[in-house]
């Protein structure tokens, strides 16, 4: 869930951006009085998500506008769909009108693709979960549409978990010390992660007593041995390089979470068009 002082926060600052003080062209071509009718349709199948934010865009720039929305976020869609209707002020729609899609086509789109990757690998104990490479001012949006896609957040943000990365591990002169280090002065709330390039590394950070372990950029092989080895004392996270042609197989080597920065940070948009009635 994105809280509404949180989303109203993001569209404000995107309203901002775009409008400025004043829109050369609806300004001053549309009566400030007008009103009108307009909705938007889906250009392209599958996951709607960001209806709501969409809307508030309008809310915001006119409190005389009201909808209908025939599909909510989660549900699925098919090209060609009416997925709202609105009526308001003239002027107000067309100054909202590129702020809202770009949001619900981002959103869309991120639903969209996760609810593939949740799709491939369906039946393996594996689940599908975001990255913190994410939009700036964005990753509330982009990481409540990975779960209207049916995945899972990895941590929101570096406040969230302890993850020992190899620069950290380099940095502190090796795994165990740097988790030994780390237990010394965490809270019992707070797990640790620790990224690992292979299997000897994954043996130590095991050892060492890490409640995840990351299998960075491993072939499936390994990846197996890490399975192996690991024999459910630890989650283990599958992350780097990961495609739709090798997620199932990633899936099926046991591995519990897998990790897609591309759900994210390179998504592309959901096609979504709004026409004046």
């Amino acid at each position: 869930m994105v809280t509404d002082f949180y989303m109203d926060e993001i569209i404000r600052t995107a309203i901002k951006e775009d409008i400025n003080y004043i829109d050369t062209t609806a300004d001053l071509v549309i009566p400030q009085a007008q009103r009108g009718n307009a909705y938007f349709v889906a250009k392209a199948s599958g996951v709607l998500c960001g209806i709501d934010a969409a809307m508030k865009v309008f809310e915001m720039l006119d409190r005389s506008f009201a909808c209908k929305l025939y599909f909510h976020d989660g549900d699925k869609i098919n090209e060609g769909d009416i997925i709202c209707e609105f009526t308001g002020n003239m002027r107000a729609m067309l100054k909202g009108e590129r702020t809202a899609l770009n949001l619900i086509q981002h959103m869309s789109g991120i639903a969209t693709e996760t609810a593939r990757c949740v799709e491939i690998v369906k039946g393996t104990n594996a689940s599908i979960t975001d990255t913190r490479k994410t939009l700036p001012g964005l990753r509330a949006l982009q990481k409540y549409a990975v779960t209207v896609g049916g995945g899972k957040n990895h941590r929101y943000n570096l406040s969230d978990g302890a993850m020992l990365k190899d620069n950290h591990i380099d940095a502190c002169g090796g795994i165990t010390g740097a988790v030994e280090t780390l237990r010394a002065k965490l809270g019992h709330m707070v797990k640790v992660e620790v990224e690992t390039r292979n299997l000897d590394e994954v043996k130590e950070a095991l050892a060492a007593g890490a409640d995840i372990i990351m299998l960075d950029n491993m072939d499936c092989a390994t990846m197996k041995g890490a399975v192996e080895i690991v024999g459910g004392k630890a989650l283990l996270e599958a992350s780097g390089g990961i495609t739709h042609d090798t997620l199932r197989e990633v899936a099926e080597t046991g591995v519990d979470i897998i990790s897609i920065g591309a759900l994210t940070h390179s998504v592309k948009a959901f096609d979504i068009s709004m026409k004046i009635s």
